[in-house]
């Protein structure tokens, strides 16, 4: 199978920092922050449909936007970009999500992908009133996703232990959203093997994905099922490597070491597996954080989610790539700070050696052979140029 890349729209805000530079570091670009209002929102996802992405993931979280209505709005704004709406079972019932995505997905043109994440960070779940275990959290999303995926064809009945519907089904079928089902752990791989279409985990070095995905395929089998694995992580491509990876030590050149004790030690609490893997790759240090080549992993030092960058030049980045994709990943999910800038660095220079490789194919960005030229100076050029961002 081809690459499907998907990239990232930022509904709890953008700008250039892992995180806030510590009291009395130097001031300029990293303390600008940018609102995720409707405007700006629309400008990323613009960039992401015009440069050839199958999609883009709208994140979940106490501190973001809400995804369903982000992913709505933005929608009318574009053309054939696919959201990826991502959402926790437990704070709605099946039967709502299943006509909730039936809608989004005929207001949007059939654009709309599910990612459903039991959540990892025990102080956020509580802020929303689910105090179940991890596990527990996974046997409901089974049931969850038996509902859901019934109540699509309907009409379906389940009597279990987290969920008693009778009859759930929706107004008018419609055409099933793809499910990416993302976790790391145990509980995770067996409901992915049930239910899920795509099984989604954080990367981490390749050989440690490559025996992941194996061991979900094999459950998978077990269960007559064929599913399709993919990951996420962050991107810093440029036309060297050297300045790739100047961006990368910009970035956490500054960070306050108790910033990075206090949220290494929340990590640690967390029970979401992913998290835990993702601390283990730097293990706290804030020194030789290339793990592997043109794999970083600063991000993980102050930020929670996905830990690993891949830096460097885009041919350098494409050849990473490739390596994840041998690992049976069909489905990368991208992101780099700021969102914008950075899907321009990443479309027009790494998605061109990727389909120089034939890796990427399906609907062509401004590299590809049908593909239109976008305006020579895209929004964010035009609302104020910066140096390092270059639009060729």
């Amino acid at each position: 199978m081809s690459l499907q890349l998907y990239w990232f729209i930022p509904a709890h805000g953008d700008g250039r920092e892992v995180a806030r530079p510590r009291a009395g570091g130097p001031p300029g670009v990293a303390t600008l922050r940018r609102d995720p209002d409707i405007d700006y929102l629309s400008q990323v996802a613009g960039a992401v449909d015009r440069l050839g992405f199958a999609g883009a993931l709208v994140p979940f979280g106490i501190f973001c936007e809400d995804p369903w209505l982000v992913a709505a709005a933005l929608s009318q704004r574009t053309a054939r970009l696919r959201f990826m709406v991502a959402f926790r079972p437990g704070l709605l019932s099946p039967t709502l999500a299943a006509q909730m995505s039936a809608t989004c997905q005929r207001i949007s043109g059939g654009r709309l992908l599910l990612n459903v994440v039991v959540g990892g960070d025990p102080e956020e779940q509580h802020r929303y009133g689910d105090w179940l275990a991890h596990d527990q959290r996974y046997a409901r999303a089974d049931e969850f996703l038996a509902v859901l995926r019934g109540a699509w064809s309907g009409p379906v009945d389940l009597d279990g232990e987290h969920y008693r519907v009778a009859g759930a089904t929706v107004m008018r079928r419609p055409d099933p959203p793809p499910i990416f089902l993302g976790g790391s752990s145990a509980a995770a791989q067996r409901v992915a093997a049930r239910r899920a279409d795509v099984f989604l985990t954080w990367a981490e070095l390749p050989a440690q994905t490559g025996s992941l995905v194996a061991g979900v395929r094999a459950l998978a089998a077990e269960a007559g099922r064929e599913i399709a694995f993919g990951t996420r992580f962050h991107v810093i491509s440029r036309d060297t490597s050297e300045q790739a990876w100047a961006v990368a030590d910009a970035m956490t050149a500054n960070l306050d070491p108790a910033l990075v004790a206090r949220t290494q030690e929340r990590f640690r609490r967390s029970d979401s597996e992913g998290q835990r893997r993702m601390a283990a790759l730097h293990g706290g240090r804030t020194d030789r954080l290339e793990i592997y080549p043109n794999v970083w992993a600063g991000y993980g030092l102050v930020r929670q989610g996905p830990g690993i960058t891949l830096v460097g030049s885009h041919d350098e980045v494409a050849d990473r790539i490739a390596e994840y994709h041998a690992q049976g990943l069909d489905h990368l999910i991208l992101s780099g700070q700021p969102h914008l800038e950075e899907a321009y660095w990443f479309g027009e220079g790494v998605m061109p050696a990727l389909r120089r490789r034939g890796l990427l194919v399906g609907p062509d960005g401004p590299d590809g052979p049908d593909g239109d030229r976008p305006d020579p100076a895209p929004p964010h050029r035009r609302a104020g140029q910066r140096p390092e961002v270059s639009v060729r």
